[in-house]
């Protein structure tokens, strides 16, 4: 079971969503921020995928599906990345399969 945790800036009013637990096929989504966008990406790590395709069983040597850089980190869950402000949680939660 795994839910999908909606995050809002206090500052600057920027959203991202952030996933707990695990997918139907044993994968985690992993949140990444990343410094040159200023944005938070969700990345697809292990399950079966990352059993066929190695390359997906860590978030190691990926990279920003927004602008394709390899400087991205995995996000704190408190630090905005586009003014360094705070992000909260906005109490909108989904399930997520």
């Amino acid at each position: 079971m795994s839910w999908k945790i909606k995050y809002r800036c206090t500052q600057c009013g920027y959203e991202a969503s952030d996933y707990e637990g695990r997918g139907l096929f044993r994968q985690q989504i992993v949140s990444v921020s990343c410094p040159d966008c200023k944005s938070i990406q969700n990345l697809v790590v292990g399950g079966i995928i990352g059993d066929v395709a190695p390359s997906f069983s860590s978030e190691v040597g990926r990279l920003c599906l927004q602008c394709g850089s390899d400087k991205i980190k995995i996000w704190d869950k408190k630090t905005c990345p586009r003014c360094y402000g705070t992000m909260e949680k906005t109490g909108e939660k989904e399930f997520w399969t």
